[in-house]
């Protein structure tokens, strides 16, 4: 690949990037007003047309890693593992 084709795809995937970032901006903005009405109903679950919208709260449980290791961070040093990968970025 030339150089102005390699520079052409960064541009393009600039352009793209970029317009990602705005739709999912507006996704946001019409989910965040859906579930804006919901609360405003004060229901968890709301049915438009053909479509079920649940907005529930979930409980979970987590492991607390950063407790665990200033507890015991010999135990903790045994039970981790490195591992390897690759970053893909572009700058300016």
């Amino acid at each position: 690949m030339s150089k102005i084709e390699l520079l052409a795809k960064i541009e393009l995937l600039n352009k793209y990037e970029a317009m990602m970032e705005e739709i999912k901006a507006e996704a946001d903005t019409i989910r965040n007003s859906i579930k804006a009405e919901m609360e405003a109903r004060e229901v968890e679950e709301l049915i438009a047309g053909q479509y079920i919208v649940r907005y529930t709260s979930v409980l979970s449980q987590r492991f607390d890693s950063t407790a665990f290791k200033k507890v015991m961070p010999e135990i903790y040093k045994a039970y981790t593992k490195q591992v390897s990968s690759r970053r893909f970025t572009i700058s300016v």
